[in-house]
């Protein structure tokens, strides 16, 4: 009988205009989790893409029922890709990481260390594998969230994480979007008590593909958002 560290998992990637990475990405979680898992779920969250990651995604969903996909139309944006997958996800450790391949997914096994002590698992980035024009826009936009909402935690913009289904249950409703989604849970969880722990994980570079979270329109509708989010949480 094999040992696993985990009895239950399901495990999401938000994915949009990742038709070059996101067969690699699942199918190495898939791997994983075949020696990590007894039971698991693999929900890819294609958020409007324009592209063919929706045929990608689908063609994986035909050859193993434990993947699933959810298809947005049109496009709602990084934050409602997280809710959509909360809502889908089964079991109740749920975790979600980026579908460019920037994260090494079998670093999961971090965050499984820390469930029996945590509610939400954060992880941060031990080395930042973007563009200095990004790092710097990520540095303001964390100092001004800090300042706003007093935001304690390393890296909340890291896209991978760990949660249980019943702490994200209690956060509900969010009514954050794009960047916002994340800072309102971490933020909702430190008030209502809930424990968090943060691994280190390592990041890497992105081999295809483009990065669209830094653009005009995203930042300008998360500020929008994180102003709205600290007027109601105020």
């Amino acid at each position: 009988m094999p040992v696993y560290l985990i009895s239950e998992l399901s495990v999401f990637f938000p994915a949009y205009n990742e038709e070059s990475n996101i067969k690699s990405t699942v199918l190495k979680a898939k791997k994983t989790l075949e020696g990590l898992a007894q039971s698991w779920e693999v929900i890819i969250v294609d958020d409007g893409s324009s592209d063919g990651t929706d045929k990608v995604a689908d063609a994986l969903c035909r050859q193993d029922k434990r993947i699933k996909v959810i298809h947005h139309k049109p496009n709602r944006g990084y934050g409602g890709a997280l809710k959509s997958g909360f809502e889908k996800a089964k079991y109740e450790w749920v975790a979600f990481t980026d579908s460019d391949g920037q994260f090494d997914f079998g670093e999961i096994k971090k965050f499984i260390a820390e469930k029996d002590s945590a509610d939400l698992i954060l992880g941060y980035r031990l080395n930042r594998a973007d563009s200095l024009a990004r790092k710097v826009f990520t540095f303001g936009w964390s100092a001004f969230a800090r300042i706003l909402l007093g935001l304690k935690v390393k890296d909340y913009s890291c896209g991978f994480k760990m949660i249980k289904k019943s702490a994200y249950n209690k956060l509900l409703p969010l009514v954050g979007e794009e960047k916002v989604t994340q800072i309102e849970m971490i933020v909702k969880a430190s008030r209502l008590g809930l424990k968090i722990r943060e691994v280190g994980v390592n990041h890497y570079p992105r081999t295809s593909g483009k990065q669209t979270g830094a653009s005009l329109k995203v930042v300008a509708k998360s500020i929008t958002d994180l102003i709205k989010l600290w007027r109601k949480l105020k």
